[in-house]
């Protein structure tokens, strides 16, 4: 069969949404809490293989060769712009400067009615603020992505999977030349399950939620991994160094998407971009407090953009500096993932099913050497 109905823990990028000439695909999340495509009426199907010949789960190959790979640490000189980005603010100011040049921007902004991140599309520089700051759980790409036309000019930032298939997409279409192609260091994608339950957990506290955020340099770039929840009851505010349970979670790789494991082949500088961005990790920034992007120039097309843009601060840096603290290569699967994510459709709070599952985990992995050591003390 052509078409993507075999398909089940993909990516979820939702490309295959937009290739779909019936209209008929649309995109939910499964039981695992990841978002799915799925064939809503499968007797219209021609089996045209539209669908999956954007799709980049089924291809073990990212879907373009990087033409060069230029490596740069920088930030914005808009000192306002720094302060509220994640690291240095240059995939903001990538969107402004091609606002500019008469780009529509694609980015992500964190919806607190749906409780969920979002792609959005726009043409206003006031709405694509909402695209700063970090959001570490899986977008619902298709808000953005059914804006997307084979006419005009589009800026989209995105997962790398996310851009793998969009990338498919427009070369199928011959439309590369309209757009650039923006992803990130990607960590991977916890469940949604895991976001759900961290905000229930907080919600009797919090009240209704009209602001959530997954990174705050008010401490520091170098300490920002901070969860905010503001409501109309109170703000919560947790530190992934005081033990935020969801960061626990997320940077413990318990309950990410099944791809996100040995699936995923974007790691280090295995990219589909134009463009990739991230936190400039490492020795040569470590006292930087302010933010410094790691910005790698993969296409001659990402290049040039460099060479035009302006209020950004950019020093070309080696390739192992730009990719220190970055991870080289995918991710294990623990053995407790699937018993985690179990747990999460309960009704135990995070911090129990962490005290049941993960603490006893991370002892098992204790090498034996190190474990020796602790029982002697």
């Amino acid at each position: 069969m052509n078409n993507i109905s075999y398909i089940q823990n993909c990516y979820g990028c939702g490309v295959c949404v937009i290739a779909c000439v019936k209209k008929i695909i649309d995109l939910r999340l499964n039981n695992d809490g990841f978002y799915e495509p799925y064939i809503q009426e499968i007797d219209k199907c021609t089996n045209c293989g539209q669908c999956v010949a954007v799709c980049s789960y089924i291809d073990d190959e990212p879907a373009i060769e990087p033409q060069k790979v230029i490596s740069y640490a920088t930030w914005s000189e808009n000192q306002s712009v720094r302060k509220e980005s994640s690291s240095g603010g240059l995939g903001y100011e990538i969107g402004r400067f091609l606002l500019s040049k008469g780009y529509q921007v694609c980015g992500v902004k964190y919806n607190t009615k749906l409780n969920r991140a979002e792609h959005f599309m726009t043409t206003e520089l006031e709405d694509w603020k909402w695209s700063q700051g970090s959001k570490y759980i899986k977008s619902y790409t298709l808000e953005g992505f059914k804006y997307i036309t084979r006419k005009g000019k589009f800026f989209v930032t995105g997962t790398p999977c996310q851009i793998d298939s969009l990338r498919r997409y427009i070369k199928k279409n011959k439309i590369e030349d309209n757009f650039i192609l923006l992803d990130f260091f990607c960590h991977g994608v916890p469940s949604f399950l895991l976001w759900d339950k961290y905000v229930q957990d907080n919600r009797e506290k919090v009240g209704a939620i009209s602001h959530a955020g997954w990174r705050n340099k008010k401490i520091g770039w170098h300490n920002s991994y901070m969860i905010s929840l503001i409501g109309d009851k109170s703000t919560h505010e947790s530190l992934f160094t005081n033990g935020d349970i969801f960061y626990r979670f997320f940077l413990g790789n318990y309950c990410l998407n099944k791809p996100c494991y040995q699936k995923c082949k974007f790691k280090y500088l295995s990219s589909s971009a134009d463009l990739r961005i991230g936190d400039m990790w490492g020795k040569k920034y470590a006292n930087n407090d302010d933010g410094v992007t790691s910005l790698i120039a993969f296409t001659n097309k990402g290049c040039s953009i460099l060479e035009e843009i302006d209020g950004c601060h950019l020093q070309k840096e080696s390739v192992k500096d730009s990719t220190e603290g970055q991870y080289k290569k995918p991710l294990k699967e623990p053995f407790i993932r699937k018993m985690v994510i179990n747990a999460l459709k309960g009704t135990k709070p995070l911090q129990l099913i962490h005290s049941f599952y993960c603490k006893p985990y991370m002892l098992l992995m204790i090498p034996k050497r190190v474990l020796k050591k602790i029982t002697k003390r």
